[in-house]
């Protein structure tokens, strides 16, 4: 007869299945995060998706309309807004050196930044998560 030794029932792997852990791929929701509405977790990443297409305008719209509504919009309308407003000052001083012909190569550079950004940002704010963009000028506090 051969013994098996996978029986479930014995001491050492009896508590094996069950674990403490959180389930691969979940974290801990904050209080802040259960508390964030559907429709501000919407608005504040529409916020950071139409940064791509329109530039500081789309931003700036949403947040005028919804800053009162909502502070999870307020605050990243803000974030957004300056981020935008950072590209753009970045893209005029590449449009200046590109006499020199490095400006070229920086606006690309400052365009895959801003669109990598933009899209980290609107996953992070689509689960309620707070988001700051790095390398931002803060101009709306």
């Amino acid at each position: 007869m051969v013994e098996s030794n996978e029986n479930p029932q014995t001491p050492e792997n009896a508590g094996a299945e069950q674990t403490d852990q959180p389930v691969s791929g979940s974290q801990p929701i904050s209080a802040e995060q259960a508390s964030v509405s559907k429709d501000a977790t919407n608005m504040a990443t529409l916020c950071h998706l139409l940064a791509i297409f329109t530039g500081f305008l789309g931003p700036l719209i949403i947040w005028l309309i919804k800053k009162d509504d909502a502070p999870f919009v307020d605050r990243n309308g803000k974030e957004a807004l300056n981020f935008q407003l950072t590209v753009l000052i970045a893209m005029l001083v590449s449009g200046l050196l590109s006499f020199v012909c490095i400006g070229l190569l920086l606006m690309l550079v400052v365009w895959i930044l801003d669109l990598i950004f933009c899209i980290v940002a609107a996953v992070k704010t689509s689960r309620g998560e707070e988001y700051r963009y790095p390398l931002t000028i803060r101009f709306i506090k």
